[in-house]
């Protein structure tokens, strides 16, 4: 049977090995799910797939080991809880995130990127791009991911029920990471929609197939792009959003937020059907999948009785600041150089306490899924290296210290010698 694999891409599925295994990815909205949502993605994986769901950097859910024949199945079952994929890989835009986790600003901005995922997702007008387009919305520069999206939305101010957003261009991670440029500081909410429209045509018009924006700025140089964009502004009005009411997921914004800690964001469905029956018992209607690849549960009131009860049950919470995002590796993706979850096992085991209170992103390919070049310490799998025995990986340390992307400081070099780095790296720059 022949199977047309970019089409595939366009509907959120990618191939994952030559045993015929399929990932399904799951648009969220800024990560947030209704409770009836979670319970359908626990049972569709527990019937579908691996048994294993994959939370991902940009708030994404992922079905990994489908097969072909499952396909339509998992499609129907997201159809009937409101869930879509149309776009979530291939040349489109994709889901939009937002890390700014239920911060000051976070109710005004999801407001918004629901409808922009609404206007721009199954959208003919945004799809057959050259490459995949990714767009998101933060509340604030706490996080700096505005630096790694074609577009970012940053909310700096709202004054008079105005709210004014700083908007970012062209910056991309990958086997060549550039940091996004600021194209307009302080734009009107209402000036939001053409401008990315405007982008947006500008770069299906004049991209190269196969790379994303960053490189057509790079070839066309900022001030040619800023007048590409600027013509296709001129032909789009301003849009109002209007809403009949106030939105806010919790009344009165009394939001209890349960953070539990996902290990490299692989979490086995059962499990999540079992935080979906923890939470209805306790009143809980939300979940929230971060871009640290974590969840937690959201709920109206005191936390400690469902802290408690999800405890029971031997979830861990996350009871500290320390951040650790894997991708999938050679575990799972067809990309993947190395083993990234035993790499991160093997860490911890090595430095305890010393690296889980710390900021560490382990990608098992240049691509960096994992935003490594975001983290303190960003760990890559650069290459194969040949032995008697067969191949082993090199890899890359970054290090950041600073607001922009961390500094590559090893280069290709084996595991040995990147774990002695980093105990080196630790010992002279303890966590404070």
């Amino acid at each position: 049977m022949d199977i047309d694999e970019q089409a595939l891409r366009l509907e959120g599925i990618y191939k994952q090995n030559s045993q015929g295994d399929f990932m399904q990815r799951v648009k969220l909205q800024g990560g947030i799910l209704s409770r009836v949502q979670a319970e359908a993605i626990g049972r569709i994986g527990q019937a579908c797939g691996s048994g294993t769901l994959h939370l991902t950097t940009r708030a994404s859910i992922e079905f990994h080991g489908l097969k072909y024949a499952e396909l339509p199945e998992v499609h129907r079952a997201l159809a009937q809880v409101g869930l879509f994929s149309r776009g979530a890989c291939g040349g489109a835009v994709r889901g939009i995130s937002c890390s700014s986790s239920f911060g000051p600003g976070f109710d005004r901005v999801q407001i918004l990127l629901r409808h922009f995922l609404l206007h721009f997702s199954g959208n003919p007008h945004f799809e057959g791009l050259p490459k995949k387009f990714k767009i998101a919305f933060e509340a604030g520069y706490e996080r700096s991911r505005h630096l790694i999206q074609d577009l970012a939305l940053v909310l700096v101010e709202e004054v008079d029920q105005e709210a004014r957003y700083d908007v970012w261009l062209a910056g991309g991670l990958g086997r060549e990471p550039q940091p996004g440029f600021l194209y307009a500081d302080r734009v009107a909410e209402k000036d939001l929609l053409p401008l990315t429209e405007a982008v947006i045509r500008v770069y299906k018009a004049w991209g190269e197939k196969g790379r994303r924006l960053k490189h057509m700025l790079n070839a066309l140089g900022e001030s040619e792009l800023r007048r590409l964009v600027e013509a296709e502004r001129s032909t789009g009005a301003a849009v109002e959003f209007t809403d009949a009411f106030s939105k806010e997921l919790l009344p009165d914004g009394r939001t209890t937020r349960v953070p539990l800690d996902i290990f490299a964001g692989e979490l086995p469905a059962a499990r999540l059907s079992a935080v979906v029956e923890i939470a209805q018992q306790h009143q809980a209607d939300w979940l929230l999948v971060t871009p640290d690849q974590n969840l937690e549960v959201l709920a109206a009131g005191d936390s400690r009785v469902l802290e408690a009860a999800l405890q029971a049950a031997g979830f861990i919470l996350q009871v500290n600041d320390g951040v650790l995002r894997v991708c999938p590796g050679n575990h799972e993706c067809r990309m993947g150089l190395s083993a990234t979850r035993d790499l991160a096992r093997r860490l911890i085991a090595e430095f305890g306490e010393k690296l889980i209170r710390r900021n560490v992103a382990i990608s098992g390919c240049p691509n960096s899924c994992a935003q490594p070049q975001l983290a303190e310490f960003g760990i890559i799998s650069s290459k194969l290296q040949k032995k008697e025995d067969g191949r082993d990986p090199l890899y890359d340390l970054y290090r950041r210290t600073e607001s922009g992307f961390g500094e590559k400081i090893l280069q290709q070099v084996e595991e040995g010698e990147l774990i002695t780095c980093l105990g080196t790296l630790l010992e002279e720059n303890p966590h404070r």
